[in-house]
C-alpha cells in the first residue's frame, strides 16, 4: 500500500490528534483508490448523512482505520432537509414534565449538551437564535413561562441566553408582522440554528482530513460475509461496492460494518437477512421558504399548537424565512416530493399568526421540500411496535451494527454510542471518543470579523464576504483565491451566479474539491440556492454546468444530462412543480367585469394590431418607446413563464389567467405582469406625443 493510502486509512496514535490532510484534501479518486487497496479497515460506515459522517469522525479520531461509503452525496437525504434548528426539544420537555417521563427528560438534557457542543465546534455555521412564543390568553403566560424556564434550567451552564417575557407592545416592536388582535404578550427563548447540509459536509470533510477514506456516489451492492470459526455462524466482514460515476465494482473489507442509512435502515437490514422485519416507520416533514420580509432578521416564531396539534416553526434563515414542518406517514424514497396540501397547511398556519395587513400568498413560496424522518421501533425491546423516542443502537446476529432514529442535534452522541458498541462487540481497541470540542472544517480559524479581511485583501463585496465567512469559515480564503477578476471597479473579484444571492462562481470550483460530482450537489448542498429559490437556482444552472464541465472534463452529452437532472430535481423535489402549477392553461379566471376591461386595455397597449396575442417583438416595441432595454433572451424567458400552451406567444386569455392568479396570491413577482404594469404607467404619464416633438410637420 502506498504512503498516500496509508495516510488516508490510518491516523497516528501518539500525542495530539494528527490531520494527515490538513493542507489539502485527497481527491475523490484517491479516496476510491484507498478503499479498493486497503486490505482491511477497522470500521466501514455505510451512509454519509449526519450520523454516518459523525460515526466516521468518531472512529478515525479513535485511531481506527475508517472508511465510509454513501450511494448519493453527503447529506443528500434527511440531513439537508431539516428545520435547520439545533435544539433540545421544548415539546419533549413538556411531555416529560406532564407525564413524569424520565427517559424524555434525559433525552432533552442530552440534546441540550449536544446543542452547546455543536455551536462551539462550528461557530461559522451555527449561532443562537431567539424564538418568540406569542401568547393570546392570559392564563397561558405563566404556563408557557414556567415551561420555558424549565428548559433554561435543564440546560444549566449550557443555557445559551436566559429566556424572558415581553409585553404586547414590545413583542410587536420586535416582530411587527405578528397578529395584534387578542395578543397579551410573548415569551422569547433561545435555541441554535445552523446550515444543515454544510454542517454535515463539515463533519465528513473533518473525518477525511483526519485520514478516513470517504467516498460519495459509492453504493453497496451486497454485504460480504465469512463463517466464524468459533461459532460456525456467518459474520459480516465488509461490502461489495460500486462507484456510481464509473460503474467500477470492488470489495471493501472491515472488522465492523455500521449501518447509518437513516430512512433506508431496513434496506440494509434485509440485505443482511431477508427475514428481518422492518423497524423504520418513516414520516415526511415538509418545509417551505418564503421571502425574508415575512420575519424579522433575527427572531423566529413558534406555534406550539396548530389546528391539528402539530408544532410549526417560522424562522429567518439565509435572509429568507423557513416555515415548517408537517409530520405525515410516508413511503421511503430517495426523492421525496413536497405535496400541495402540506404547503397550503403551512401557509394557513402562518396566516393564523401574522397580521391581516400581511397578505400570505401562495405565490410567495420560493421553494419547498420534504424530508423523511426515520422514526424507528426498537428491535431490542419486547414491545417492537412502539416508536422509540430516542435513537437505537442494535447489533444483529451477523455482527452488523445498526444506528438509527435520533435527531440532527444528537448526531455526535449517537456516533459515540455506536462506536462504543462497535469497539466492545468487535474488539477494535482504540481509546474513548475524542469528538467533544473537536473543531469542524473551517471552525478553528473563523472569527466574527474575518469577513472584513476578505473584503480588504481580495476586493469582494461585503455581502459576498460575509456569506463566504459564514459558509466556509477559515477556508473562505481558499474560495476567495479561486475567484476571478470581474473587470469592474467594484467588486474586484467574485462574479455572482445570480444577482440577488451572494453565491459566486469560485464556489463551484471549490465544490469540486469538496467532492461535488453533480450540478445538484452544488445547488443543493455546497451552496443552498435550490433550497432558497428554485427559479434563481434554475437560472444559475447553465453556468454551474459549464464550470463543472471544464473541471471534470464532461462531454456535451454529459453536460446536457447534468442540466436536465438538476432541472428535474428542482421541479419535483424543491417545489418548482407546485409553484408552476399555480398558473396553468386550465386556471380559472375570477376577475369581475371592470377588472377584465382594465387588464384587456393594458394588454392592447402591447397588442397594437389587435391580433389577440403578443410576442417579444410587441413587448420590445413598447419598451423602446419608454426608453427601456431588455436582452432578447431574457424577454423570451419572461414570456415563456406565461405562455401556457407553449406556442411562442401570450394570448389575451393567458394574460387574464395570469392577472387572476396574481390577484388571488397564487402567483407573485411575475416579471411580465410587473413589466406590463410599469410600461402602462409610463405610457400614461407621457401622454400622446405632439407633432413637433415627434419631428413631423413643416
Amino acid at each position: 500500500m502506498s504512503v498516500l493510502m496509508a495516510r488516508l486509512a490510518y491516523v497516528a496514535a501518539e500525542g495530539e490528534l494528527q490531520q494527515p490532510f490538513k493542507d489539502e484534501l485527497p481527491t475523490r479518486q484517491a479516496q476510491l483508490s484507498t478503499l479498493q487497496n486497503t486490505e482491511e479497515f477497522d470500521v466501514l460506515v455505510i451512509g454519509g448523512g449526519a450520523t454516518g459522517s459523525g460515526c466516521a469522525l468518531d472512529a478515525v479520531t479513535r485511531n481506527l482505520k475508517t472508511a465510509l461509503v454513501e450511494r448519493n452525496d453527503f447529506s443528500s437525504g434527511t440531513s439537508s432537509r431539516s428545520t435547520k434548528l439545533i435544539h433540545g426539544g421544548v415539546r419533549y420537555l413538556q411531555k416529560a414534565i406532564m407525564k413524569l417521563d424520565y427517559e424524555q427528560y434525559m433525552m432533552v438534557k442530552e440534546a441540550l449538551h449536544e446543542r452547546s457542543n455543536l455551536l462551539d465546534i462550528a461557530p461559522h455555521l451555527s449561532a443562537p437564535l431567539p424564538i418568540m412564543l406569542p401568547v393570546y390568553k392570559w392564563w397561558q403566560l405563566p404556563y408557557y413561562w414556567a415551561g420555558i424556564k424549565m428548559y433554561d434550567l435543564v440546560a444549566g451552564v449550557q443555557c445559551l441566553k436566559s429566556s424572558y417575557v415581553l409585553s404586547k407592545k414590545k413583542a410587536l416592536e420586535l416582530f411587527p408582522m405578528l397578529k395584534k388582535d387578542k395578543l397579551v404578550g410573548a415569551i422569547v427563548y433561545y435555541d441554535g440554528q445552523h446550515n444543515d447540509a454544510r454542517m454535515n459536509l463539515a463533519i465528513a470533510l473533518t473525518a477525511a482530513r483526519h485520514g478516513a477514506a470517504m467516498a460519495n456516489y459509492t453504493e453497496v451492492v451486497h454485504l460480504l460475509k465469512k463463517t466464524d470459526a468459533g461459532t460456525g455462524k456467518e459474520k459480516v466482514c465488509g461490502a461489495r461496492c460500486r462507484d456510481v460515476v464509473t460503474g467500477n465494482e470492488f470489495d471493501v473489507r472491515a472488522k465492523c460494518v455500521i449501518n447509518a442509512t437513516g430512512p433506508f435502515t431496513d434496506s440494509l437490514r434485509k440485505m443482511d437477512d431477508v427475514k428481518n422485519a422492518n423497524i423504520c416507520q418513516p414520516s415526511a416533514g415538509v418545509h417551505i421558504v418564503i421571502p425574508g420580509y415575512y420575519s424579522p432578521d433575527n427572531m423566529g416564531l413558534l406555534d406550539p399548537a396548530t389546528s391539528d396539534g402539530r408544532v410549526i416553526f417560522f424562522l429567518p434563515w439565509e435572509k429568507m424565512t423557513i416555515a415548517g414542518t408537517t409530520d405525515t406517514p410516508t413511503e421511503v424514497t430517495a426523492h421525496p416530493i413536497p405535496m400541495e396540501e402540506d404547503i397550503n397547511f403551512i401557509l394557513n398556519e402562518v396566516r393564523n399568526y401574522l397580521s391581516p395587513d400581511v397578505e400570505v400568498r401562495r405565490g410567495d413560496v420560493l421553494a419547498a421540500w420534504s424530508g423523511i424522518r426515520p422514526l424507528v421501533t426498537d428491535p431490542n425491546s419486547k414491545d417492537t411496535q412502539s416508536i422509540c423516542r430516542n435513537h437505537i443502537v442494535h447489533i444483529s446476529d451477523s455482527g452488523l451494527l445498526h444506528t438509527c432514529g435520533g435527531k440532527w442535534t444528537t448526531y455526535r452522541s449517537m456516533a459515540e454510542e455506536t462506536l462504543d458498541a462497535a469497539v466492545s462487540a468487535h474488539g477494535l481497541g482504540g481509546g474513548p471518543s475524542k469528538t467533544v470540542g473537536l473543531m469542524l472544517e473551517g471552525g478553528k480559524d473563523w472569527s466574527p470579523t474575518m469577513y472584513i479581511r476578505l473584503v480588504q485583501d481580495y476586493g469582494l463585496e461585503n455581502e459576498v464576504a460575509q456569506h463566504l465567512a459564514a459558509t466556509y469559515g477559515g477556508k473562505a480564503f481558499e474560495v476567495a483565491k479561486m475567484a476571478r477578476v470581474t473587470g469592474k471597479r467594484w467588486p474586484i473579484v467574485g462574479k455572482r451566479l445570480v444577482s440577488e444571492f451572494p453565491y459566486i462562481e469560485s464556489e463551484v470550483r471549490y465544490a469540486v474539491k469538496e467532492y461535488a460530482c453533480t450540478a445538484i450537489d452544488v445547488i443543493a448542498r455546497r451552496t443552498r440556492l435550490g433550497f432558497l429559490n428554485v427559479q434563481a437556482a434554475d437560472e444559475a444552472l447553465p453556468r454551474i454546468v459549464e464550470i463543472m464541465g471544464k473541471m471534470l472534463d464532461w462531454s456535451e452529452q454529459k453536460r446536457t444530462e447534468e442540466l436536465e437532472a438538476a432541472k428535474k430535481f428542482l421541479y419535483f423535489e424543491m417545489g418548482y412543480r407546485s409553484r408552476s402549477e399555480q398558473l396553468t392553461n386550465t386556471s380559472e379566471i375570477t376577475l369581475d367585469t371592470q377588472e377584465v376591461a382594465r387588464y384587456t386595455k393594458r394588454f392592447h397597449k402591447f397588442d397594437k394590431d389587435s391580433k389577440g396575442f403578443i410576442t417579444t417583438v410587441d413587448v420590445q416595441r413598447v419598451l423602446q418607446n419608454i426608453g427601456v432595454q431588455i436582452d432578447e433572451n431574457a424577454l423570451h424567458e419572461i414570456l415563456n413563464e406565461v405562455d401556457l400552451n407553449k406556442n411562442g406567444q401570450v394570448e389575451l386569455n393567458e394574460f387574464l389567467q395570469l392577472m387572476s392568479a396574481v390577484q388571488k396570491g397564487q402567483v407573485s413577482d411575475n416579471r411580465l405582469a410587473i413589466l406590463m404594469k410599469t410600461a402602462e404607467e409610463s405610457l400614461d404619464l407621457r401622454g400622446p406625443v405632439s407633432v413637433d416633438r415627434s419631428g413631423g410637420g413643416v
